[in-house]
């Protein structure tokens, strides 16, 4: 089924989900972007992973082993001309999100 929710209430889900838990907002997130723009690169997006799994395996109705684990990190990715740079940080944290940015800036050298 596909979500009809509003726009807003997207963006409201990803900045409590993906932003506020560490302490980041969208100032952080256009400081990263001028960043990358400083050197006139084409284009520039930042990608952002949070994701929780959790696994039991039952045996005759018994608990047999469970798992549980969260992925998070933060790519940004910069385009200059038919170049493309990648940075990834399984960090996400404002630090983090500038050192990426800085790392893919150096593409339009």
């Amino acid at each position: 089924m596909i979500s009809r929710e509003p726009t807003i209430e997207r963006l409201a889900t990803a900045r409590s989900l993906l932003l506020e838990p560490f302490g980041l907002d969208e100032s952080h997130l256009a400081r990263a972007l001028a960043e990358i723009r400083s050197h006139q690169v084409d284009d520039a997006d930042l990608y952002f992973q949070y994701t929780r799994a959790e696994g039991w395996s039952l045996e005759e109705g018994i608990v047999k082993t469970g798992s549980f684990s969260i992925d998070q990190g933060v790519g940004v990715r910069a385009v200059s001309g038919e170049k493309t740079a990648f940075a990834y940080s399984d960090d996400i944290s404002e630090a983090s999100l500038l050192d990426a940015a800085r790392t893919v800036r150096s593409i339009s050298s």
